[in-house]
């Protein structure tokens, strides 16, 4: 068996799993865009949403801020109503709407407003065991950063401890910080398996993510019954066909 210090390499030989945290670290902070785990959206605007409502703002400066924001966003909304060209917008049913599109998208981008890291560092705990931990058929509900529609599925994520194991529940708040975010599929599968890695130091993680996307079952090709798979292996998940297999398997 590998120690907690090695992953097997692709040719048997043995590649220290501190080469390959730092390989995914240098690997993030050189792409487009990159930030850290903190939240990028300081203001708390998913406080709106009616769900959020009975959370207090913490202080009334805030709250008037992240107001301001929000009619801004509400008249945006109120202008692409009114170049839809529907013949009747003034009727009941579309005098609040632009208000409630802003606060739902408000919450549907939630993920911006959460610290990763205040996220999981209650949910990490000293544990000698070495054997795969596997979250299976995770609820996942996002939004296409390229139309602004949903995409929604599930996600599997599985990991080798190296002496600490991370609580379940927080799997699945990792997953949805970063589902709640603008996003491609690609980007969300590796981020969940980065900050994983990032948070507890296993010798690896894999994550694979099945999805449906709206912006190809409403327009465009119009194939409501295609399935989008994508996957992310780290450490001993990529370099060990055996581990990923067995992760593959208990997924099915």
């Amino acid at each position: 068996k590998m120690t907690s210090e090695q992953a097997s390499g692709g040719d048997g030989t043995s590649v220290p799993v501190e080469d390959a945290r730092r390989d995914v670290e240098e690997h993030r902070r050189s792409e487009p865009g990159y930030r850290d785990n903190g939240p990028p959206r300081k203001m708390k605007l998913s406080k709106f949403d009616s769900q959020s409502l009975r959370n207090a703002w913490q202080t009334q400066e805030e709250q008037q801020a992240a107001e301001a924001t929000v009619q801004k966003m509400a008249a945006a909304f109120s202008t692409i109503l009114q170049c839809v060209g529907d013949p009747n917008p003034d009727r009941e049913g579309l005098q609040r709407t632009p208000l409630r599109a802003a606060r739902a998208l408000c919450f549907f981008t939630k993920g911006y407003e959460e610290d990763i890291h205040s996220v999981v560092d209650e949910g990490i705990f000293d544990e000698n065991h070495d054997e795969m931990v596997v979250v299976r058929d995770i609820e996942m509900f996002s939004l296409c950063e390229h139309h602004l529609v949903p995409f929604y599925g599930r996600v599997s994520v599985g990991y080798l401890p190296s002496g600490k194991v991370l609580g379940l529940s927080k799997v699945a708040r990792i997953v949805e910080v970063y589902s709640r975010r603008l996003q491609v599929q690609e980007r969300l599968t590796k981020t969940i398996a980065e900050a994983i890695l990032e948070a507890i130091r296993p010798t690896g993680v894999g994550v694979v993510v099945e999805a449906t996307h709206m912006c190809m079952t409403m327009r465009g090709v119009s194939k409501p019954q295609n399935k989008t798979i994508t996957s992310s292996m780290l450490g001993v998940f990529r370099d060990d066909p055996r581990t990923r297999e067995e992760f593959l398997s208990l997924i099915r």
